[in-house]
């Protein structure tokens, strides 16, 4: 006998394994903490007959993953929660068609909102869609349930969703690792316009099919092994899934337990034999009362969110609390550690030697409204530079600065997004600001990468995720081809001529792209410089240079002082020092 293979993989890891074991020879997505590591972990396999791609946004890459499915292939979809919002349309319709090879959109919530500026609940969207939905508890259950949601969508023609959130995904676990299988099936498109092609008249059958398909997976999620009862004490039974399972295993190790790996379709019938088998039932989901609110529609007595709360990620110490609230006991001292009375402030801030926080100086001149974006420039809403005023959602830097323009907002507004969220969701806002005669200023703050979820490429680099180069697109360029005339390409470093052009394109009737390029310097370290260093004996301490809110500046008593070991000699600080007091370390004064 062999001998079995372990290795201790993150969630993300363990999902990536899982795909690769199962054969998956088509990957796409879009980064988005937490499910980013899991094609960066799948496209390190290097295998031959793999392709994975980072996408422009979520819509893409299940629209590409859903053309690589019909063929026959194995296909692995990625996204963040909110994502699953942008590719909707395409989701929406492929539960109407189907698939042919296996295909899953494995989607990472974010209870907590660890990185994400909201929650969901992504076990919503399933039932939505009508599709199965399927919850890992770690990353052993991750690979598992990857490996087993290709062979559920390929049973039963449907895609499948993999529901992980921030602790399974970023958690590791002891994983038994095993030989990649290719399917069987052979690559090649079939013609059926019937089953892929949803005009009116086809679509109608298909809508009887979907209902039939949902109820057949329904008989599969009430006697396959995914969901299981776990028999114990059978004073209280608890029904949960995911993460919340082991937590429950942990406060209250003498309960009985249905563990629901498929979180829909319901299982009715373990509902029901489960809740007749135990004296009372307890319902323990993260976020939403998802299961809760149709265990009691089938008239089943059962206590939840009375005791749970629908916000935020749980933890045993929660859980802990919970238990003691409807035990009727006084809760467990959880109180958190109190902090040290002399730590200093470390609010979130942008990066030293970062290059937004040039333009960000620069809007700091000016009484306009700027609406931002998802993004790490999301940033520049917190003091001293305090130059974002609203956020709402992938590419709503653009769309919302053209809704107050037409407002008619008196004050001028200028919309900013990145150069990854530009190629995401931005474009057709630009394309609607010309079309529509807008007078906004539109800033790309171009820094080379997606940096928020960790360097990752897109259109603009001129790198694939597999590391091949590539067509490296001109957001110049696309920006003309939308029909903006007033382009401008700048060096978001440069303050003043930045003030100068900003100052003279709010006097424009028409609207402005202005691309602010400039590497981010954690992504491309050649542009790091001799550090910057503050004339201590000459300083009068105006605070120009600690307006930046550069984590690199401090003060040393009354005068401020530049970090060495943090500054990457991005020269911001030297431009707004009005006594030209900072120079290179070791400059002649």
């Amino acid at each position: 006998m062999s001998e079995l293979k372990q290795d201790l993989l993150s969630g993300n890891d363990a999902y990536a394994r899982g795909a690769w074991e199962a054969g998956v020879t088509v990957a796409a997505g879009y980064p988005g903490t937490p499910s980013t590591e899991i094609l960066e972990a799948l496209a390190a396999y290097k295998q031959q007959d793999l392709h994975c791609e980072w996408s422009p946004n979520e819509k893409v890459a299940l629209e590409v993953g859903a053309g690589a499915a019909l063929t026959g292939a194995r296909v692995l979809v990625t996204m963040k929660h909110v994502g699953l919002n942008v590719a909707a349309d395409p989701f929406m319709t492929l539960a109407y068609t189907g698939c042919v090879g296996g295909i899953v959109i494995l989607v990472a919530d974010d209870p907590g909102m660890h990185s994400s500026q909201n929650e969901q609940d992504t076990r919503h969207f399933a039932r939505f869609g009508k599709v199965p939905i399927l919850e890992p508890s770690d990353a052993t259950e991750a690979k598992d349930m990857m490996k087993r949601g290709f062979e559920i969508s390929e049973q039963f023609k449907t895609p499948v969703i993999v529901r992980s959130t921030t602790r399974v995904s970023h958690s590791r676990g002891l994983v038994d690792l095993e030989d990649r299988q290719l399917p069987e099936t052979k690559i090649g498109f079939q013609k059926n316009p019937r089953q892929f092609v949803p005009v009116p008249a086809f679509a109608r059958q298909m809508r009887v099919d979907l209902e039939k398909r949902l109820h057949d997976i329904k008989d599969f999620a009430e006697t396959d092994s995914i969901n299981r009862i776990e028999y114990n004490d059978k004073s209280l039974g608890i029904i949960t899934s995911s993460t919340s399972y082991l937590y429950v295993k942990e406060v209250w190790p003498e309960a009985s337990v249905l563990k629901l790996g498929m979180a829909y379709p319901f299982a009715d019938k373990l509902f029901k034999e489960f809740s007749e088998n135990v004296d009372n039932v307890l319902v323990i989901e993260e976020l939403d009362d998802f299961y809760e609110e149709h265990i009691k529609a089938l008239g089943i007595k059962c206590d939840g969110k009375n005791f749970v709360p629908n916000i935020g990620e749980f933890t045993q110490s929660k859980l802990a609390v919970i238990r003691a609230k409807y035990e009727g006991k006084e809760a467990p001292n959880l109180s958190p550690v109190e902090e040290a009375a002399d730590l200093p402030m470390r609010p979130p801030t942008l990066c030293p030697g970062c290059p937004h926080r040039g333009m960000f100086t620069a809007l700091r001149y000016f009484d306009c409204i700027v609406t931002g974006d998802i993004g790490c420039y999301a940033l520049g809403v917190a003091p001293p530079l305090s130059r974002i005023d609203t956020i709402l959602c992938m590419g709503g830097g653009f769309t919302m600065a053209h809704g107050m323009d037409r407002s008619p907002e008196p004050k001028k507004v200028v919309g900013i997004l990145g150069d990854s969220t530009f190629f995401h969701s931005g474009i057709t806002g630009l394309c609607n600001i010309a079309y529509n005669k807008g007078t906004s200023i539109i800033i790309v703050l171009d820094n080379r990468t997606t940096a928020m979820t960790g360097h990752q490429d897109h259109p603009g680099t001129g790198k694939t995720l597999m590391g091949d180069p590539t067509q490296t697109l001109s957001i110049e360029k696309i920006g003309e081809a939308c029909g903006i005339k007033r382009i401008f390409s700048v060096d978001p470093r440069d303050i003043d001529s930045n003030v100068q052009l900003l100052k003279q394109e709010f006097e424009v009737d028409e609207p402005t792209l202005i691309v602010a390029k400039y590497p981010c310097v954690l992504n491309d370290k050649s542009v790091w410089e001799t550090p910057r260093e503050i004339d201590q004996d000459l300083c009068v301490s105006c605070g120009n240079c600690v307006q930046l809110g550069c984590p690199a500046i401090e003060y040393n008593g009354e005068i401020p002082k530049i970090e060495p070991l943090m500054c990457t000699g991005c020269s911001l600080c030297e431009n707004v020092c009005e006594l030209d007091l900072i120079n290179a370390q070791g400059t002649e004064k």
